[in-house]
């Protein structure tokens, strides 16, 4: 398979190979590309339909939900609708094994993402989500879970789950919201927590499917890089970035599955 690789490719895949087998310690985060290549829209994506004359601050921040509670929530209905048959890709099928080919040698695999969605989980990963979860709801005002706070129990009922009609909060009345970090939130604290102490002490840091410019998630390179480690970055559109040791500039449905297969080969 990895004869369907450019040359240049093929030789980076095999140098990450090399370096991540020799390593204990590998930090990882994705981003909005490693779900593209599932089907699901990046945020940067034009909304399409009923939502193309919305920005982000109309459906993505605290304010707008509390100018239009109806409004956001209806949007996030419609992205669970839109995501809902959606399946994790190679690359996702690729982590979920290179975490359980570690369980078994000196290896720890951390796995951190940017993403709301469920692939990760899916293919049978332990991941830290940093921007919430797309199928767990919370209060908007006491911040008190949801009951409902799987992707299955929405699927189980969608005629019922789906429908956009906002549900108050059986402690205080406050409007329920998806438990997601929007644009001008707080990370929650036990995930950013647990991203930055792997990041420091982790000895390879791979980046993929992200662009590496939102922060604070964009700083766990640097940090990584500070603490001595090595960053790799797996995207076909790699950014400009010294710190960068090794960059695979191709699809991480594509290149990934190559890499954990080396990896468990060496």
């Amino acid at each position: 398979m990895l004869a369907e690789l450019s040359p240049a490719v093929i030789a980076e895949v095999k140098l990450a190979a090399t370096l991540l087998a020799s390593k204990e310690r590998i930090c990882i985060l994705t981003g909005a590309g490693i779900s593209a290549e599932s089907g699901i829209p990046t945020f940067r994506d034009k909304q399409t339909g009923l939502w193309e004359n919305y920005g982000v601050e109309d459906l993505a921040t605290p304010e707008a939900f509390a100018r239009d509670p109806k409004l956001v929530w209806s949007w996030y209905q419609w992205r669970r609708q839109m995501v809902a048959d959606k399946a994790p890709n190679p690359a996702h099928h690729a982590l979920a094994q290179w975490q359980y080919h570690a369980q078994t040698s000196d290896q720890t695999v951390t796995l951190i993402t940017q993403n709301v969605d469920d692939l990760h989980k899916q293919a049978g990963s332990a991941v830290t989500h940093l921007h919430g979860q797309l199928w767990r709801d919370r209060c908007g005002q006491c911040e008190i879970p949801y009951p409902e706070q799987s992707r299955a129990a929405y699927i189980k009922q969608d005629t019922i789950r789906f429908d956009d009609k906002l549900i108050t909060c059986p402690h205080c009345d406050g409007y329920i919201r998806p438990d997601i970090v929007w644009f001008g939130e707080a990370l929650p604290v036990q995930a950013w927590q647990t991203a930055e102490e792997a990041a420091a002490n982790c000895d390879v840091f791979i980046s993929i499917g992200t662009s590496s410019l939102v922060y604070p998630a964009a700083g766990l390179s640097q940090l990584a890089k500070q603490n001595g480690a090595q960053v790799i970055e797996i995207n076909p559109d790699p950014t400009p970035d010294t710190i960068v040791d090794i960059t695979l500039a191709e699809k991480a449905g594509v290149v990934l599955p190559l890499l954990v297969q080396e990896i468990t080969d060496l």
